[in-house]
């Protein structure tokens, strides 16, 4: 895959929780499409399941399939639910992808350009007294080493915009692009 040209983007995210997730991901792959690309949207699989176990696994199972027909992904890694991690399922599936190779690219809001950790949270410990990791990073090593690069926007067009400008630049390699933007 390090080579290849990207034709389809899994686009992971929290936005599969938003009160307009459907919206959402159609304004996801519109961005896509614009770029030449295919978005692959979470809420892109058929759920038929009755009881609840057998719908979470569908959505995994699909998820999954979705990951592994795409040739990279995009995973917006805003602060989710506790204020200063991403969504943990997001985190599941960059390092799903890492493991099945896979080029990840983080999107991060454009305020948190050259923040670190630390300076995100603005201490040392967090409020358990846990100690803030000092990597470097804005978000957990494991996150941010398994990337191959990171885009700031505040908007999806303006994310898949910059992953564009990047893709072209490397001949349609986003893998060989991760030294550009990380």
């Amino acid at each position: 895959m390090t080579t290849e040209f990207i034709r389809t983007l899994y686009l992971a995210g929290p936005g599969v929780f938003r009160a307009d997730a459907v919206a959402w991901g159609a304004r996801l792959q519109a961005a896509c499409q614009a770029h030449g690309w295919q978005g692959l949207y979470p809420l892109d699989n058929a759920i038929s399941a009755a009881s609840k176990a057998e719908q979470a696994q569908q959505i995994f199972a699909g998820n999954c399939a979705l990951i592994h027909a795409a040739d990279a992904v995009l995973a917006d890694v805003r602060a989710f639910r506790s204020g200063s991690e991403p969504d943990s399922g997001t985190a599941f599936e960059i390092g799903y992808a890492h493991a099945l190779g896979k080029p990840v690219w983080l999107w991060l809001p454009a305020a948190l350009a050259g923040q670190d950790m630390r300076s995100r949270i603005g201490a040392a410990t967090d409020a358990d007294g846990l100690q803030v990791e000092d990597f470097g990073a804005p978000l957990n090593l494991m996150l941010w080493q398994a990337a191959a690069g990171v885009v700031y926007a505040d908007e999806p067009e303006s994310a898949l915009l910059e992953l564009d400008k990047v893709s072209r630049e490397t001949s349609g390699s986003l893998q060989s692009a991760a030294s550009l933007l990380k």
